[in-house]
């Protein structure tokens, strides 16, 4: 990411009326702050914080009311796939996983009240609507790029997800 796409990130998100928004790509965490509310006459004040993240894992030790010391160790979603893989038995070498295209929240469906979009066992073309990812307020209709079968969704609905976070896992044949 450039300077020119920082600044109209910034730009965007002034104009979005956020007044807070977390970005990690890479290695690179960017925290825009905006003011809540606009003072009469003031120009717009954007708060930009970029910072260089270390590429380890982190452990961190924290205390609960019982004083009791808990280890929390940080794990990528590479990880968290690996250890699921070894639990199921199921052979997903030959599948194709369907990854975000976007950070935000997941939706299997348009609404509560809905069906949702695809379940495990439904065929799939290409172009067909498989989730909705909000982002910002914005419904984004995720389409596949593959056909196929849905073996596994590997999100909650409403859960919070990140860029190239795997969704679905796809029989192609």
């Amino acid at each position: 990411m450039n300077l020119k796409d920082i600044q109209e990130l910034i730009k965007f998100v002034a104009k979005s009326g956020a007044t807070e928004v977390d970005l990690e790509i890479d290695n690179i965490k960017i925290s825009i702050k905006s003011p809540a509310k606009k003072r009469r006459g003031a120009e717009d004040e954007v708060k930009t914080i970029v910072q260089q993240i270390p590429q380890q894992i982190v452990t961190q030790q924290t205390t609960t009311p019982e004083a009791v010391s808990i280890p929390i160790t940080e794990k990528s979603t590479t990880e968290l796939l690996s250890n699921a893989k070894q639990e199921d038995s199921t052979d997903e070498t030959n599948y194709i996983t369907i990854k975000a295209s976007m950070i935000g929240t997941f939706y299997r469906s348009s609404s509560p009240e809905t069906p949702p979009f695809v379940s495990v066992g439904d065929s799939i073309k290409e172009g067909d609507t498989i989730c909705i990812i909000e982002a910002m307020k914005l419904f984004n209709e995720i389409e596949s790029e593959i056909s196929g079968k849905i073996i596994k969704v590997l999100v909650d609905d409403t859960t919070p997800i990140e860029f190239d976070q795997p969704l679905f896992l796809v029989d192609p044949s």
